[in-house]
């Protein structure tokens, strides 16, 4: 039984605009998701991608220091901060003043705390110690716990320090003695951050797996939340008694769903031993590689939301503005504080030039930040600056393209002012061959732009303002341009097997594919939607298919001729115009048996003006046409009672012999071999001795088939 063969297709059918050689296009940036891929430099963008400046930024000239790892803010608006590698503690004085305070013999200074004493307790890593420093140079162990990493530092109400601690992991509670137990022992190897609910709870997030625990009086604990994630690196309490998760790191299982409720496990003394599962995952102090982050608002009762998530910024830090009431959040790789507001909408606060931005520290009405990769302190006022610019992405055009207009639209208040900026290029970077930014563009109605032609475009943002109140508002912009026009390109041309064909999906009839018909059964439109389609392949005699692959670097709509041109031939004779699919099946019975080529072209007319469009060509592998059947020559026969030997040639003139069969009845078609032992040859020669049947015809009839399924019969009399 002979299997139907199929070939899976994909007909790209052109949508909305079919024309673009001709027409202006255009690049547009209208939402928050456009204008993020840019650089802020002192710039701000809302939810619903508004531009706007940014809140002001006092940067701290601190000390040479690889990482900046922890911070602390006294009641004095003094502040001290612990550094990485070489174990150090500095004092920053409220005059921006740094003086070295204390130094440890371990590498970093992970976490801070001040007791209601002045007294200055160091987490440190690794082999961590928790050190109590009580002035300038003076400090000692206060508690050593054996575990490796120190993360958090918390006290109790009565004044007991708590620590959350790694490689064990779990929480210690230490007396101002300095005596110490292990109140949380969990299978996870790290508790990485904790923090009091306003229920007096402990609330607590693990590395290893990525748990939210809830410690009731620091004896019972159940498991809050169980993120999809490796860790909970940062958690806060917001309004309400939400309570904010960061998780990063490995993805350990599917992510849930927007709004997932985790309902609590039963509360339970916790006495779990330290699993080995974990244990080569230990959190990094600064990740420098790309890490998948999501952030989550949990309920008290368990119920977790996902507020906002990426396969490439990790969460590091987040902090709760209660006089903004709304939750910020500081990432890497991009140096990005993000803002989240009541209604659970994102927007861009600040982007920094540094990687990381590690950590946010509440005073007063101001936000203290650290920064990594570089290395930096800042602290961010609750007015605005008073100039930024925005960088765009470089925006690839494809082509070399002229520029058009841009047009914009933006609020500038009186005292302030904004200007847009372009420049070009031929290279995906901006280097020394692109062009200067032009002269700035202010007018607001649109204006042509002077940058020179070239494939990338890129603009800047220029703000303005007098006062820290007023800031200018840019909401959007559309750069027109107009591509240079490319010749299309006729990247292949397959021709099928002769007498195969496919069955032009979805229509009732069969009608062949690429086979040309009346105008009238023709789809009067291109305006179709891309899809996919399953073609059936079939035999249908006589029928050549050719199918091609062609593309348009412009986008242009393209169409085609198809040419034929025998091989003793120079001309080329036409056997269709103004074709619209790449695939085409001619009859082949209307030309001479012989050898030929095919050629299409392509050309871009209806998408360009007259005399501005372009051609294109490509000629296929020679093809034979052959429609001559094969016949059967020097036929010889002779009985020797009920024994019959034949012998004879048979030939095709540009075809090899396929198969050949011969029929006695009342037997069936019985396949013979030539002498040679293979069909592969335009001459074949047989010879076969048989035993006549009993009963037999008296007629021989031999078929020969050839290798275009040509079928050739002879016939004989048995005498």
């Amino acid at each position: 039984m002979k299997k139907l063969r199929y070939l899976f297709i994909g007909l790209l059918l052109i949508s909305v605009i079919a024309a673009f050689g001709v027409i202006p296009q255009k690049w547009t940036l209208i939402n928050f998701d456009d204008f993020l891929t840019g650089k802020f430099e002192g710039i701000s963008i809302t939810y619903d991608g508004v531009l706007s400046l940014s809140p002001k930024e006092e940067i701290f000239d601190g000390p040479d220091e690889e990482f900046y790892l922890s911070l602390l803010v006294d009641s004095n608006g003094s502040s001290f901060l612990g550094t990485g590698h070489n174990g150090k503690i500095y004092k920053v004085t409220t005059d921006k003043k740094f003086e070295l305070y204390f130094q440890v013999p371990e590498m970093d200074i992970t976490c801070l705390a001040l007791d209601r004493r002045g007294n200055l307790f160091a987490g440190t890593s690794p082999n961590g110690n928790i050190w109590k420093i009580t002035e300038e140079g003076k400090g000692e162990v206060f508690f050593n716990p054996q575990e490796k990493y120190i993360w958090d530092l918390d006290f109790t109400q009565n004044g007991n320090l708590l620590a959350a601690v790694g490689e064990g992991g779990g929480i210690y509670e230490i007396t101002q003695e300095g005596e110490g137990a292990l109140i949380f022992d969990v299978k996870e190897n790290h508790i990485l951050c904790m923090m009091w609910d306003e229920g007096g709870n402990l609330i607590a997030g693990s590395g290893g797996r990525g748990l939210l625990y809830r410690l009731e009086g620091g004896k019972k604990a159940a498991v809050l939340y169980e993120s999809p994630f490796e860790e909970i690196k940062s958690i806060v309490l917001g309004r309400d008694g939400n309570i904010y998760v960061a998780c990063g790191g490995k993805i350990t299982q599917p992510q849930p769903e927007k709004n997932t409720v985790s309902p609590l496990r039963a509360a339970t003394d916790i006495t779990i031993t330290v699993s080995g599962d974990a244990a080569g995952s230990i959190p990094a102090v600064i990740l420098g590689d790309n890490q998948p982050s999501s952030l989550y608002k949990v309920s008290p009762d368990g119920i977790a939301t996902t507020l906002w998530q990426s396969h490439d910024e990790l969460i590091y830090t987040l902090l709760w503005n209660n006089r903004k009431q709304q939750l910020l959040f500081g990432t890497g790789k991009n140096g990005r504080i993000y803002a989240i507001d009541l209604n659970e909408k994102v927007s861009l606060l600040i982007q920094r030039d540094s990687e990381q931005i590690y950590l946010l520290e509440p005073y007063e009405s101001k936000i203290y930040t650290l920064s990594n990769n570089p290395s930096s302190l800042l602290v961010l006022h609750p007015e605005q600056r008073f100039e930024g610019v925005y960088t765009s992405r470089v925006f690839d055009t494809k082509n070399i393209s002229s520029w058009g207009k841009i047009d914009w639209n933006a609020e500038v208040p009186d005292g302030a002012s904004l200007q847009i900026q372009t420049r070009s290029g031929n290279s995906f970077e901006p280097n020394q061959t692109w062009s200067a930014w032009s002269p700035p563009y202010s007018n607001i109605q649109g204006e042509q732009m002077l940058s020179p032609k070239a494939r990338f475009l890129q603009f800047k943002i220029l703000f303005k303002a007098l006062s820290g109140r007023a800031t200018p508002r840019f909401h959007n912009a559309t750069f027109f341009y107009l591509q240079t026009n490319v010749a299309p390109l006729v990247s292949k041309i397959e021709l099928l097997p002769s007498n195969e064909v496919f069955l032009k999906p979805f229509s009732q009839d069969e009608i062949i594919w690429g086979k040309d018909i009346s105008s009238s059964d023709k789809a009067k439109n291109n305006h179709k939607t891309k899809m996919y389609m399953v073609a059936k392949k079939v035999q249908r005699k006589g029928f050549q298919t050719v199918v091609w692959d062609a593309e348009d670097e412009n986008g242009d709509s393209l169409l085609f001729s198809i040419f034929i041109r025998n091989e003793d031939d120079t001309r080329w004779r036409i056997l269709k115009d103004g074709w619209e699919e790449k695939i085409f099946v001619f009859d082949t019975l209307f030309f001479p048996d012989g050898n030929y080529f095919i050629k299409i072209e392509a050309g871009d007319s209806p998408s360009n003006p007259l005399g501005m469009d372009l051609k294109s060509e490509n000629i296929s592998r020679q093809i034979t046409i052959d429609n001559s059947l094969p016949v059967v020559k020097n036929f010889q026969l002779n009985r020797d009672k009920d024994r019959v030997t034949i012998s004879f040639l048979a030939e095709d003139t540009f075809s090899f012999i396929k198969d050949v069969q011969f029929l006695i009845r009342p037997d069936e078609w019985r396949t013979i071999f030539p002498k040679d032992g293979i069909c592969d040859s335009k001459i074949e020669e047989f010879e076969v001795t048989v035993q006549l049947p009993q009963n037999a015809d008296n007629l021989l009839t031999i078929k020969v088939r050839d290798s275009r399924d040509n079928v050739g019969v002879a016939r004989q009399i048995i005498k």
